[in-house]
């Protein structure tokens, strides 16, 4: 089960037997003899508590404190109340203060088990997000908090806990290397794995010296190889490898590595005998590997071999969700690397943004705001500073999420986005029909029209 759970209760006696309890269950607990000294704990950062066990009266910081604590600090971790017969009612209190239950002394061993196993599967994605969010993904956060990248989150957190390999897949710029790095990460604290994570760009190395980067080579292997040398494989021994981009990997390389993940043995480049090496694998790619295999440009049994878990990073146009979180963070970076105080986004900005498509991705954003912030003046951000690509396909985007918001008619709708147009070129009619495709006589014509309508002064 390998979840860890932190047990608050001023008596040793039923300390002890909760401890024992739970952890005959497969269950990683430590104990706490009041609130303070469960707090410690928690804060500690290299302490990850999935679910507290306190009891209510305790010296000191007492259970309802606890709560309140571990509410504001890990709202994500759920808390089991323990209590006696004439405290039941302050349970009571705690539960609708946010406990996630309470059971009442003596305890039965079934009901505190159920309850337990209850609130970890209920809180289980909840957790591994915020866990996820708390983890420095070096030199990004990974930030989301769409329904997509929720499950992302969670599927994180299960591949991060198998020593499977694991297959990303997503467009450029959607971050997958901050995916691996993520599962590196988690696994790394949660495990006695304490290796390097080290990439690889498979599109990079050029197909004659691949081998010998991926497995390492002999002293006098080849020309210029003067020395021994170490293949990243061996550098990653108990870490991870990431292999990004592994639909470029050359089809004579394939069955090769396929062999390393078989075997777990790496054979440098002319030597007679294989190492051993604890590897874990993580392959990327924005590639269809799929259609790759079914064009023979990818060995079918290698895909099967890389593609135990498949993680795929949504494109950020399908979770707009998370545009004003990446904006805000991509903007308080910015803002920190030109020493300048933080900017907010306006309204009609953001709107862009939000309703752009985004085919560079992440990435794209990111370039985008850095820009933003480099022309900015004010103490916001604003429409006209973005680059006109996005300022003109998301404005468009953004009249007609608006026109679907209010239903309006099609002649409304052409009202509204020529208004808008109108407005973003500040009044220049003749800028303004080039955009629209009109000729100037039918703008001059139609903003006749909404002048009488009262629409234009």
């Amino acid at each position: 089960m390998n979840a860890r759970i932190l047990v608050a209760e001023d008596n040793a006696d039923l300390r002890d037997l909760l401890q024992e309890l739970l952890e005959d269950e497969g269950y990683t607990v430590t104990t706490a003899a009041d609130g303070r000294e469960a707090m410690a704990q928690i804060e500690r950062a290299n302490q990850m508590i999935d679910l507290v066990v306190t009891d209510v009266q305790m010296p000191g910081l007492g259970g309802n404190q606890l709560l309140a604590a571990v509410r504001e600090s890990r709202g994500e971790t759920p808390v089991i109340v323990i209590t006696a017969f004439g405290s039941v009612e302050q349970a009571v209190e705690m539960v609708k203060a946010g406990a996630y239950q309470y059971l009442t002394k003596p305890v039965s061993n079934r009901d505190l088990l159920m309850t337990v196993e209850a609130a970890l599967a209920r809180s289980a994605p909840q957790r591994e997000q915020a866990r996820l969010r708390r983890m420095a993904v070096a030199p990004e956060r990974i930030i989301g908090a769409s329904r997509p990248m929720q499950k992302l989150f969670e599927l994180i957190g299960v591949a991060a806990r198998s020593s499977s390999t694991v297959l990303v897949t997503g467009e450029s710029g959607t971050g997958k290397e901050l995916v691996a790095r993520a599962i590196h990460q988690i696994s790394s604290q949660e495990t006695e794995r304490k290796g390097d994570f080290v990439p690889v760009n498979c599109a990079a190395i050029p197909a004659e010296l691949i081998e010998s980067e991926l497995f390492g080579h002999m002293g006098g292997s080849f020309t210029g190889a003067r020395q021994a040398r170490l293949g990243l494989f061996e550098a990653a021994d108990g870490g991870t490898i990431l292999l990004d981009e592994i639909g470029e990997l050359p089809l004579a390389m394939q069955p090769k590595l396929l062999r390393v993940l078989q075997d777990g043995a790496v054979r440098r480049v002319g030597a007679n005998v294989e190492r051993k090496v604890d590897v874990r694998v993580i392959a990327a790619t924005n590639r269809d590997l799929e259609e790759d295999v079914k064009q023979g440009r990818f060995r079918e049994d290698l895909f099967w071999r890389l593609n135990v878990i498949q993680l795929r990073v949504p494109p950020l146009r399908d979770r707009p969700l998370d545009i004003p979180l990446l904006a805000d963070h991509f903007i308080t970076k910015c803002c920190q690397a030109a020493n300048r105080m933080p900017l907010e986004v306006s309204a009609e900005a953001l709107a862009i943004l939000t309703a752009y498509s985004w085919p560079g991705n992440v990435r794209e954003l990111e370039n985008a705001i850095e820009r933003a912030v480099a022309f900015s003046t004010g103490a916001a951000i604003t429409a006209e500073v973005l680059p006109e690509r996005i300022r003109t396909t998301g404005a468009v985007a953004a009249v007609i999420a608006r026109a679907s918001e209010k239903i309006l008619t099609m002649r409304e709708l052409e009202r509204e986005y020529i208004l808008d147009i109108l407005r973003r070129t500040e009044g220049n009619k003749k800028r303004a029909s080039e955009l629209l495709g009109l000729d100037r006589k039918t703008l001059y014509r139609k903003l006749d029209e909404y002048r009488a309508e009262g629409f234009l002064e």
